[in-house]
């Protein structure tokens, strides 16, 4: 994300948010706070506010795809991001679960034979969904970077016209489950955003380089996914489960809401203009941790057990939740930070001793 020698603080910042808005998903869901819709608005009130939010963060994943496809279009395709990406996913995907057993944490009998397997081979168990689904985007980039350059706008408007109708409007209007469609956790629906993110690099879209369009488009597209599955559930209680599918569809990456919703936030940032100083400096200085704390809150170890830890289960069915969702979020992000500040600090002792070497 460079603009000269610095990075852009605005899309820096549309890192740090996304990744926020993941741990709220995370919490919402995997913490129990966003029951089911049917019994929602009958025996939790309060389930209304968290799938109102879960709206308005669903949009996130696709955000921070398109920030790196946005950027991977025009910069150089290094090798060495492999190696980099690879080394700091094993770091966690390993350590964590030697940490838990060192701390009593976990029992030595807690993770089996095939827990160590995904533990030594993260990418291809899908320990972590996003970091496969990033690797194989990463891998492909070079090439598609190339395509979009040799074609002109015409021919990549068809392409990606193309490539949403199968990933994302198909999905979107059929009430069936696609064989294919795996909700948007997979690669080719990242590389579906990657030719996306080009596009708005090559050409841009018009209409959403108006600030207040922006801010209206992800607005609207979020209240519309909240919207439609409180009806749609409400629906399926008395007409079964096409409804029932619609309302889980909404939810979903590839759904043409949130597509709608995540390019219009990222336009909100892309024209955001944030001065040099201490704020803009602060953004620079935490962003490139945000992938740590994914890393960090899920894994398989912790995925459900730091909910557990901050107390999730003590304001499930009440509004209190709001409040702890804040404070758990600003927690979590700031362990994560922390600890992939210590990994990227060991990293760099590691390569300076390699190349040491070398001479």
């Amino acid at each position: 994300m460079e603009s000269g020698s610095k990075r852009q603080a605005n899309f820096e910042l549309l890192r740090i948010v996304a990744m926020l808005m993941i741990i709220s998903l995370h919490y919402l869901v995997k913490g129990g706070i966003a029951v089911p819709f049917p019994f929602v608005a009958r025996e939790n009130p309060a389930g209304v506010s968290a799938w109102l939010i879960e709206a308005f963060c669903i949009v996130a994943v696709n955000c921070y795809v398109l920030l790196s496809g946005y950027f991977l279009t025009q910069s150089g395709w290094k090798p060495e991001r492999i190696a980099t990406l690879f080394f700091q996913v094993l770091f966690y995907s390993l350590l964590i679960p030697v940490f838990l057993l060192a701390t009593g944490a976990i029992s030595a009998s807690q993770p089996g034979i095939y827990d160590w397997i995904g533990f030594a081979f993260p990418f291809g168990t899908e320990h972590y969904w996003f970091a496969t689904a990033y690797l194989f985007m990463y891998l492909f980039a070079p090439f598609l970077a190339a395509g979009m350059e040799k074609m002109n706008r015409r021919k990549l408007q068809i392409v990606l016209a193309f490539l949403l109708a199968f990933f994302s409007l198909e999905k979107t209007i059929l009430p069936v489950r696609l064989a294919t469609d795996r909700y948007g956790y997979d690669f080719g629906w990242f590389l579906c955003l990657f030719v996306l993110a080009g596009y708005i690099r090559k050409y841009g879209i018009q209409w959403l380089e108006q600030q207040s369009h922006a801010v209206a488009g992800y607005v609207i597209s979020c209240l519309w996914i909240w919207l439609l599955a409180f009806f749609s559930n409400s629906r399926s209680v008395d007409s079964g489960d096409v409804f029932a599918y619609y309302a889980d569809m909404l939810y979903s990456y590839n759904h043409l809401l949130c597509l709608a919703g995540a390019v219009s936030l990222f336009y909100v940032f892309k024209n955001m203009r944030i001065g040099e100083g201490r704020f803009a400096g602060a953004v620079r200085r935490l962003a490139p941790y945000t992938f740590g704390v994914y890393l960090l809150h899920e894994h398989i170890q912790v995925r459900y057990e730091w909910m557990r830890w901050l107390g999730v289960e003590n304001v499930k069915n009440s509004f209190l939740f709001v409040p702890h969702l804040i404070l758990c979020v600003l927690v979590v992000y700031a362990a994560g930070t922390a600890v992939d500040f210590v990994r990227a600090w060991v990293f760099a002792r590691v390569r300076t001793a390699v190349w040491k070497r070398r001479q």
